[in-house]
C-alpha cells in the first residue's frame, strides 16, 4: 500500500480553528479523502528567536497557554496540534520527505522576517513538489489591493484608508471546520515520535525559560476560548457599543475600559473579520458613534498600520523609513532606564508603566501619555527605544501597530500637531481625580491626599515624613521640569519639521533639474508649480473615481 500522504498546515499568527481559511482548506481536504491524506496541523517553536525578538514573560504565558488551547479545539475535529522544535527553513525540508507532504497551507504575514522566511520555505516546497495553499485573513482588507487602489502608494490618512476600502468587499468569516471523520486515523509515527509520543505536545513555562514565580496575576489568559468569551461578554453590552468612543474611555482605571480583545487579534486567537461582523451587526439600525473613534474605528486603524507598514521598507525604523519625520533625538540611557523601569519622578506615567511590566496591558490613551513623554514632549529620546520596551512587554506587541502609533505619538508621522502635548500631570487627573490608579501602581505614595498624589514633589519635608514617603529617597524626584522643558521641545520639533521641510525641496529640486540626453540636448524641466496642478488633477480624477465607485 502506497504511505499515505500528509497535508500540514503551519500555524504561526492565525491561532485559531474559526474563521482560518488556510486551515480549513487543509482539513476538507483529508476530509475527502481520509484514506489517502492525512493531516499534521503545525506549529513550529523557533529556540533561536530569543536571541532577536524581543518576548517578556507575560507574552511568553500568553503563547503557552495559546497553544495549550489550540491543541484542545483542534482535538475537537479530531485532530491535534504539533510543536516542531526548531528554525521553520531547517525543519521543513526534513518534514516533507519524512511525513510525504504533498500540501502546506498558511496564513500570509507582512512582517520582513515572516516575508522572507516564507519565501525560503516556499523555495524548499517546491524543490520537494509540494503543493502551497496561503490565505490572507489576519486583516479584512489585503494590504496589496488598497495599495493598487491607491497607485500603487500607501494612503498615509486614516481617512484616505477608509474611502479606499469602502470600495472593497468585505469577506465574511469562516465557522471552524467540520470534524474529520472516524476513518481518518492519525498520522503515522515519525522517527522522532516513535523515540519520543510526546515530542511534539505544546511547550511547557519550564521550556519556555519563564519561571511562574516571576509572573504577576494572570488577567489576560491566552487562546482562542478566552478570545471569543471575551469577545461575546464585550459585545453583550449593546448600549455600550453602539455609544463607544476611545477619547472618552479611561486610562487609568482599575479596570480597563475597552475590551481588551488587542492581544487576542495581535496572535489571531480572535478572527477579525469575525469581530468586525459581529460588531457590525449589533450597530445596524441603530443610532452609533462614528470612526475613527468607534469600535469599527479602532478596527480600522488596525487595518490602516498593517497596509502602510507592508509596503513600506524600514517601517518600524526612523532612518531610511519615506514617512518617518527624522528627527535629532537625544540619548539618554539614565532617563531611558528611569522611563522604562517607572521611576521618573511623575507618578502618573510610572503608574502606567509599572502596570505594563506586571500585566502585559495599558490602555491606549495610556500608552500616548507614556510616549509623548519619552518623545517629544519631555526626554527627547527616540521613539525606537519606546517601541522597544513595548514590543518587550507588550502581550499585543504587533510590529505593525507598534512602529505606527509611536510614530504617531512621537509626531513622526501621520499626526503632526506636536504643539500638543500631554502633561504627566493634568492628563491622568482628568479621569481619576483621587489618584486610586497610582495608589495601586505607585504604593509608595498610597498616603498621599488627591491634592498632591500627581506632585509629589510639592509636600514639604515634614509632609512627607508624615506620608511614609521622601521623595529621592522611598520615591525618586523628578527627571525632568515638565513646565519648562516641553516648551524647549516644541521648538526643537518646529526645527526638525523646517529641516525635513527644507531637505523636501532641496530633493525635489534636484529631481527636478534638467539633464542632458544622449544627443545633449537639455531635458524639459518639470519645476514645482508646473506639476503640482498636475498632481491635483490626478488626486481629483481619483477621488471621483472612487465615489462613483
Amino acid at each position: 500500500m502506497a504511505k499515505r500522504e500528509t497535508i500540514v498546515h503551519w500555524f504561526r499568527k492565525g491561532l485559531r480553528i474559526h474563521d482560518n481559511p488556510a486551515l480549513s482548506v487543509a482539513v476538507d481536504k483529508v476530509r475527502e479523502n481520509p484514506t489517502k491524506y492525512a493531516l499534521r496541523p503545525v506549529f513550529v517553536l523557533d529556540p533561536g528567536i530569543r536571541q532577536w525578538l524581543r518576548v517578556g514573560p507575560n507574552r511568553w504565558r500568553f503563547l503557552q497557554q495559546t497553544l495549550a488551547n489550540l491543541d484542545e479545539n483542534l482535538r475537537s475535529i479530531n485532530s491535534r496540534l504539533y510543536v516542531v522544535r526548531g528554525n521553520p527553513v531547517e525543519v521543513f525540508p526534513r518534514l516533507f520527505v519524512e511525513w510525504n507532504v504533498s500540501l502546506l497551507t498558511f496564513e500570509y504575514d507582512i512582517e520582513p522576517y515572516a516575508v522572507t522566511r516564507d519565501n525560503t520555505v516556499q523555495d524548499q516546497a517546491k524543490k520537494h513538489n509540494v503543493k502551497i495553499h496561503m490565505e490572507k485573513s489576519h486583516t479584512i482588507f489585503d494590504p496589496d489591493t488598497i495599495v493598487k487602489k491607491n497607485a500603487g502608494k500607501p494612503p498615509l490618512t486614516f481617512q484616505k484608508y477608509a474611502t479606499l476600502a469602502a470600495t472593497c468587499k468585505i469577506p465574511q468569516a469562516l465557522p471552524a471546520p467540520k470534524k474529520l471523520p472516524s476513518n481518518c486515523t492519525a498520522p503515522d509515527p515519525d522517527k522522532e515520535e516513535r523515540t519520543n509520543s510526546n515530542c511534539y505536545d505544546p511547550p511547557t513555562m519550564q521550556e519556555l525559560g519563564v519561571k511562574k514565580s516571576t509572573l504577576d496575576e494572570c488577567k489576560f489568559p491566552g487562546g482562542e476560548t478566552e478570545a471569543l468569551r471575551r469577545m461575546d461578554d464585550s459585545l453583550s453590552r449593546k448600549t455600550w457599543v453602539c455609544n463607544f468612543e476611545k477619547p472618552n474611555t479611561s486610562p487609568n482605571s482599575l479596570e480597563p475600559s475597552t475590551t481588551v480583545l488587542s492581544p487576542y487579534l495581535k496572535f489571531g486567537c480572535l478572527s477579525v473579520r469575525l469581530f468586525y461582523g459581529r460588531v457590525s451587526e449589533i450597530i445596524k439600525g441603530q443610532k452609533h458613534s462614528q470612526p475613527p473613534v468607534s469600535l469599527i474605528g479602532q478596527i480600522m486603524w488596525r487595518e490602516f498600520y498593517y497596509c502602510v507598514a507592508a509596503v513600506t521598507p524600514s517601517f518600524d525604523k526612523m532612518v531610511g523609513n519615506s514617512v518617518c519625520l527624522q528627527v535629532d533625538w537625544d540619548t539618554n540611557q539614565d532617563h531611558l532606564e528611569a522611563w522604562t523601569h517607572g521611576r521618573t519622578g511623575y507618578p502618573f506615567i510610572d503608574a502606567i508603566m509599572r502596570q505594563l511590566r506586571r500585566e502585559g496591558w495599558i490602555h491606549h490613551l495610556a500608552r500616548h501619555a507614556v510616549a509623548c513623554f519619552l518623545t517629544r514632549g519631555d526626554l527627547w529620546i527616540s521613539w525606537e527605544e519606546g517601541q522597544r520596551v513595548f514590543e518587550e512587554l507588550l502581550l499585543d506587541a504587533d510590529w505593525a501597530l507598534n512602529a505606527g502609533n509611536w510614530m504617531w505619538l512621537s509626531a513622526s508621522a501621520f499626526f503632526h500637531q506636536f504643539f500638543r502635548v500631554y502633561s504627566p500631570v493634568a492628563f491622568g487627573k482628568k479621569t481619576d481625580p483621587e489618584g486610586k490608579f497610582i495608589r495601586k501602581y505607585v504604593p509608595e505614595l498610597a498616603r498621599f491626599p488627591a491634592g498632591i498624589i500627581y506632585e509629589p514633589w510639592k509636600a514639604n519635608l515634614e509632609t512627607q515624613k508624615k506620608l511614609g514617603c521622601i521623595i529621592g529617597k522611598d520615591y525618586p524626584h523628578r527627571i525632568v521640569v515638565h513646565e519648562e522643558i516641553s516648551k524647549v521641545n516644541v521648538q526643537r520639533m518646529s526645527a526638525a519639521y523646517k529641516r525635513n521641510k527644507a531637505q523636501k525641496e532641496h530633493d525635489l529640486d534636484g529631481d527636478s533639474a534638467p539633464a542632458a540626453s544622449s544627443t545633449g540636448k537639455k531635458r524639459p524641466t518639470t519645476t514645482k508649480a508646473n506639476a503640482a496642478p498636475k498632481k491635483r488633477k490626478l488626486e481629483t480624477t481619483i477621488e471621483k473615481f472612487l465615489k462613483k465607485k
